[in-house]
């Protein structure tokens, strides 16, 4: 073979084994993006448990429902209309309270979290933060679905739902924050505190 020859070799040699790299590389980011989906479904998962498990200790019945927000429909964990104001606040608040433990789990155990490779514990913290926002939101709007949780907790507490948005809204800023910001023991405690002051409102 020809010195031509043998340079045009190598020269596709290189070519394939960066093509395969690139591939490789590929499939990996593919395989974190689906496990990080994974993750968010697990954080679903993990919210509405809470609803199930709050509903199955009172003995309620739990239905689901078919519900839709300017066309786009989802579902939602429905409950007895006539429970007392005391457990339709816990029924209603127990998916954000499932949510602040696994967070609280995440972060505390692993507080760099940023810069691991854990796309499922990134995936069901993204969840956390992403779906207290969105609650936050309409709530503050006061708009979405009757079914929305901070309406339920809000009327059962016969305070305003704005409230309630800002009291959702705390811990998933506070929650992102840390991510971003780890070993930040002021953000730690300050998320700490909003959420558990949402469980001691069950008193008010």
């Amino acid at each position: 073979m020809t010195a031509a020859g043998w340079r045009t070799l190598v020269a596709l040699a290189l070519c394939c084994l960066f093509a395969e790299a690139a591939a490789a590389q590929e499939r990996s980011a593919a395989s974190r993006f689906g496990r990080v989906l994974l993750g968010g479904a697990a954080g679903l998962a993990s919210h509405e448990a809470g609803h199930l498990i709050a509903n199955w200790a009172f003995d309620e019945k739990v239905v689901v429902k078919k519900v839709d927000f300017k066309g786009i429909p989802f579902f939602a964990l429905s409950h007895a209309p006539d429970l007392s104001p005391r457990r339709e606040y816990v029924v209603s608040a127990a998916g954000f309270w499932a949510q602040y433990l696994y967070s609280e789990q995440i972060l505390t155990h692993h507080p760099n979290l940023k810069d691991e490779e854990s796309p499922l514990r990134k995936g069901m913290l993204t969840f956390h933060v992403a779906t207290s926002l969105v609650y936050a939101g309409a709530a503050l709007a006061k708009s979405g679905p009757y079914e929305r949780d901070t309406r339920g907790m809000a009327s059962s507490r016969r305070i305003s739902e704005r409230w309630i948005g800002a009291m959702v809204l705390a811990p998933a800023v506070l929650d992102a924050y840390r991510y971003f910001n780890p070993g930040t023991q002021w953000a730690s405690w300050a998320s700490r505190g909003a959420k558990i002051g949402s469980v001691l409102l069950v008193v008010k």
